[in-house]
């Protein structure tokens, strides 16, 4: 009973379709911001529903756009949403939203990138749990647009390490769209044809799920790819319990060749005259098989690869800062120019 009376106090008046919003509005997606939008109901509930129990739950929704899954989790009863949109075009049709909601539903709408702005200082202290309790009653939902999508991920994982941000407040759920094979590659297991770097990074601080695809024809105007749907779920303790950047760096470079034998990408870890002994010793210290290949290499044995090379640089604290991407020296240039 007292679910059923939830869903009626959260139901909202009769509003324009989002189709009709768009007309009405005079809205079109911009391709310079990656904008997609989602118009099948079934599919916008079916992302939501994704995201598990989110009744009087806080629900921060990153790049709303006009609306749609956004009406969606305000039917579930959330105690309060915050909409991150960087568009200003889609506010006014954010603001008939809350207007609609006002005395059921506590709704921010914050007109921000989502790259910079904090989440947390919207959530309130109240919802706070300790890392290692449950989940807080927060959520993050999003159709990422796919220009920032993995540079937003892994910069949350920074912050998942750190317990920064709305981690700051527990183990915050994600529940995000990406390109599908982006979504096939946070989720790829050992062998898999789809994985890398993000595959190791994501498994290393959540628990990844991949949910189900969305076909690209659910989308205005359709994209060229599918679209995948992906939840993460923070864990307890991270399988590598090593600095963000340390981590990054190592599993950056070792795929940095993904279908050479993994000491390969390793050796690049290291300064050109010493990079084939150290990358040796290295493996030998994790007890790796120099000629694995990367996707051969289980997200415990990463783990061993990164211990080592922090072993390494508390030996060679000159190797530490070795950045093998970084431009030349003029004279290390004209040296080799003169040979």
């Amino acid at each position: 009973m007292a679910a059923a009376k939830k869903a009626l106090q959260i139901r909202l008046p009769p509003l324009p379709s989002i189709k009709d919003v768009i007309r009405l509005y005079k809205l079109r997606a911009l391709r310079e911001l990656s904008q997609n939008f989602l118009m099948e109901p079934k599919l916008i509930d079916k992302i939501v529903k994704a995201a598990g129990h989110i009744e009087n739950h806080v629900v921060c929704e990153v790049g709303p756009g006009p609306g749609g899954i956004t009406r969606s989790i305000i039917h579930q009863g959330p105690k309060k949403v915050v909409l991150i949109e960087k568009d200003p075009r889609f506010i006014p049709t954010l603001e008939l939203l809350a207007d609609a909601c006002k005395g059921r539903v506590d709704i921010d709408i914050i007109t921000g990138d989502i790259l910079k702005t904090d989440i947390a200082q919207f959530i309130p202290e109240d919802t706070k749990h300790e890392w290692t309790d449950s989940p807080p009653p927060i959520n993050l939902i999003g159709n990422l647009p796919f220009s920032v999508s993995t540079i937003l991920i892994v910069r949350w994982l920074e912050m998942i390490s750190k317990r920064e941000g709305p981690w700051s407040l527990g183990r915050a759920r994600m529940t995000l769209t990406f390109q599908k094979e982006v979504a096939e590659r946070m989720a790829a297991p050992i062998m898999d044809k789809q994985r890398c770097r993000l595959s190791v990074m994501c498994q290393n601080w959540c628990n990844v799920k991949y949910k189900f695809d969305i076909p690209g024809s659910a989308f205005v105007p359709k994209p060229e790819v599918d679209v995948g749907v992906v939840t993460l779920t923070p864990m307890k303790e991270p399988i590598i319990n090593l600095p963000f950047k340390l981590v990054e760096k190592v599993i950056r470079q070792v795929f940095s060749m993904r279908q050479k034998y993994s000491i390969r990408g390793a050796q690049t870890l290291f300064p050109e005259e010493v990079r084939e002994e150290m990358a040796l010793r290295m493996y030998k210290m994790a007890e790796i098989d120099p000629i694995t290949r990367p996707f051969q290499i289980a997200n415990g044995e990463f783990g061993r690869l990164c211990e080592a090379y922090n072993e390494i640089i508390k030996m060679y604290p000159e190797f530490e800062n070795y950045d093998n991407r970084a431009p030349k020296k003029k004279s290390d240039v004209e040296v080799e120019a003169k040979i």
